[in-house]
């Protein structure tokens, strides 16, 4: 997975450093705005993959385990399987939601952004 902790914390610094470092011109409001809804968007969508790729990462832990446990063949190792086979069904089940979450997201996000455009352009 890509790490976008860097671009998030730019433009944390862009942002903050803007609202906190002195006045804002009247044309800059817009864009200062727009800045905002950018970096919320940056740190939901941020937000979402961090989890999802925790979830991917617990279930390769759980997948070794499982995969472990059948090579010994122990009977206590291997009914320990069944809990961790569910466990990971429950994981992949959370990651669907997450992605479709996701999904949701980012299409508000695009929506929205067009939708400003298209009022921005009928006020010029």
């Amino acid at each position: 997975m890509r790490d976008t902790s860097g671009t998030l914390s730019t433009a944390n610094y862009r942002f903050n450093n803007n609202m906190n470092g002195g006045f804002l011109e009247e044309d800059d409001e817009d864009e200062e705005l727009e800045d905002c809804c950018d970096v919320e968007a940056w740190e939901i969508l941020s937000k979402s993959f961090k989890e999802v790729q925790s979830l991917l990462d617990h279930n390769r832990r759980l997948i070794q385990q499982v995969n472990d446990n059948h090579q010994s063949m122990i009977p206590r190792n291997l009914a320990k399987n069944v809990e961790l086979i569910r466990e990971i069904n429950a994981n992949i089940s959370t990651v669907i939601g997450l992605y479709a979450n996701l999904s949701t997201d980012f299409s508000s996000i695009v929506q929205y952004k067009a939708g400003k455009r298209q009022i921005d352009g009928s006020k010029n």
